[in-house]
């Protein structure tokens, strides 16, 4: 069996959050990620990210309809695949095998 590709830190942020967002555009996107981890992000690196994931089979984008409030320009929206969400799993569960027993140390540092 082949090497399995995890989606990088940022990857697997937006990941998740276009899972947890209905809407998942741009600065819904962002706005998701700044509030539930506190990290800010750059339009630029969500897009380029976006473009990356999109490549490697993991989401799929599509114009939304302009509306009044944006000028008519139309939105990119972000739909997760199923090989972003099994990729996101694997990632998910390989972290959480990393971290087992680690619970005691962590608890100290924090």
């Amino acid at each position: 069996m082949g090497r399995r590709q995890f989606p990088g830190e940022f990857e697997h942020l937006v990941l998740a959050a276009a899972m947890r967002v209905e809407d998942a555009y741009g600065a819904a996107l962002m706005r998701e990620i700044e509030t539930v981890t506190g990290r800010r992000v750059q339009a630029g690196s969500l897009y380029i990210t976006i473009d990356r994931l999109e490549e490697k089979g993991f989401v799929t984008t599509r114009q939304a309809p302009g509306d009044a409030g944006r000028g008519g320009r139309p939105r990119r929206l972000v739909r997760v695949e199923p090989a972003g969400v099994r990729a996101l799993a694997r990632h998910r569960d390989a972290l959480l095998r990393m971290w087992a027993g680690l619970e005691d140390v962590l608890e100290r540092a924090g």
